[in-house]
């Protein structure tokens, strides 16, 4: 029988059956899709964010709600151990300007192959296009292959670490749920996070500015404003400002139905220094090109500033225009054009090893925990400490009555 089943392949499976297979188990890693971590190397391609230089005390603060649950197991394997992880297969890092870490390589694709020939040299076996539709008593899991057939997998343990919601294309379908559920284990029904937000355009707005960049704005939801970028989509607002305020402005719309928003279009000049500025003589001049010579306010943000309406003639009613462009969402986008999810397994159905309560011998880690992060390295973090924290549990139970025979 092999001492761990792993189930699912993207980075928190991949890492605990490194781990797994370091402290000599015998590890099985099983997957839903033709190749392993396909959203981390989808992520990757922008250049792999892998996690974030700041104090720990702030990095933990990033994650909400989830931050208690969490904090044990980031400072068990804190950034610091990632990176170090990273180079032990060959990929140094480095930090960036804003903090975040990158792979020297900055992608994804050399950090998995030297982590794919690891687990290969220690003995760990990959199956693909198997998934899972069952869990038993006496830690056995069934699966069914592409063509139709099914079997049946014994361990001595069970990691499940199958993703969340978003990117299902990538293999992140959820369709674990009811095999949980059916075991009476509590998910908390995900959401789309790190996403976009659906927002009334014009049709000129649309058709005109579709994927229109905003660059060094403010975004705002209830005085609370980040600094940063966002792209003006046909459905929407999306991009980096809008990611990290998505939790909030999700949760605004679960409790009102809506969520006001506002835009400043410059947030690095206050408003008297923009009605300064407004007040030149304009002569003939339209708005729209005076505020281009004056402002050097591109195409995009003209038209963003007619979208609640005629244009102020004074100053002081056109300034407080641009620094509070006012915009309504009453929807995230769909969940499979989220970056990640929020919501999966409810926490309190957890061990503090991360084994399940209602499954002994059954472990959990990654995106598939109802925990949310904003982009910027947290997302990856997370799930790697999930994994570390279960591989080490997972050692520990093994090694017990527990478990049955020793090892």
């Amino acid at each position: 029988m092999l001492d761990v089943l792993v189930i699912g392949a993207g980075p928190a499976g991949l890492y605990a059956a490194d781990r797994l297979a370091a402290a000599g188990l015998k590890v099985e890693i099983i997957d839903r899709m033709p190749s392993p971590a396909r959203k981390f190397l989808m992520a990757g391609r922008g250049g792999l964010n892998i996690t974030h230089s700041e104090g720990l005390d702030a990095f933990i603060g990033r994650y909400r709600e989830a931050a208690p649950f969490l904090a044990p197991l980031i400072e068990a394997f804190p950034p610091e151990a990632l990176t170090d992880w990273c180079h032990g297969l060959g990929e140094d890092t480095f930090v960036g300007s804003s903090g975040r870490v990158f792979p020297v390589a900055m992608k994804a694709s050399p950090l998995l192959r030297a982590l794919l020939r690891r687990l290969q040299d220690r003995g760990v076996s990959l199956r693909t296009r198997q998934s899972l539709t069952g869990l038993s008593a006496s830690n056995t899991a069934d699966f069914q292959s592409d063509s139709g057939e099914t079997r049946e997998i014994g361990a001595r343990a069970i990691l499940l670490a199958l993703g969340g919601a978003s990117w299902p294309k990538l293999g992140s379908t959820a369709s674990w749920v009811p095999v949980l559920e059916n075991r009476g284990v509590k998910v908390t029904p995900f959401q789309a996070a790190n996403c976009g937000f659906e927002i009334a355009w014009s049709p000129f707005l649309k058709d005109r500015f579709s994927g229109a960049p905003l660059k060094r704005i403010g975004l705002s939801l209830a005085g609370d404003q980040v600094l940063g970028e966002a792209v003006l989509s046909e459905k929407g607002l999306e991009g980096g400002a809008v990611y990290a305020l998505s939790a909030e402005i999700r949760e605004t719309i679960n409790r009102l139905g809506s969520a006001e928003l506002e835009i400043d279009l410059r947030p690095a000049l206050a408003g008297g220094q923009l009605a300064e500025k407004l007040a030149r003589p304009r002569g003939k001049q339209t708005w729209s090109t005076f505020l281009k010579k004056v402002l050097r306010l591109k195409p995009v943000e003209v038209a963003l500033l007619h979208e609640t309406g005629p244009l102020p003639d004074d100053p002081a009613s056109l300034s407080d225009r641009i620094k509070r462009v006012q915009l309504s969402s009453k929807a995230p986008y769909p969940i499979d054009r989220a970056i990640s999810s929020a919501g999966g397994i409810a926490l309190d159905e957890l061990e503090d090893t991360l084994m399940l309560k209602k499954i002994p011998g059954v472990f959990a880690a990654g995106e598939m925990l109802d925990w949310e992060a904003p982009t910027g390295g947290y997302l990856l973090q997370a799930c790697f400490a999930t994994a570390h924290r279960a591989a080490s549990a997972i050692t520990t139970y093994l090694k017990t009555d527990n478990a049955g025979q020793k090892p």
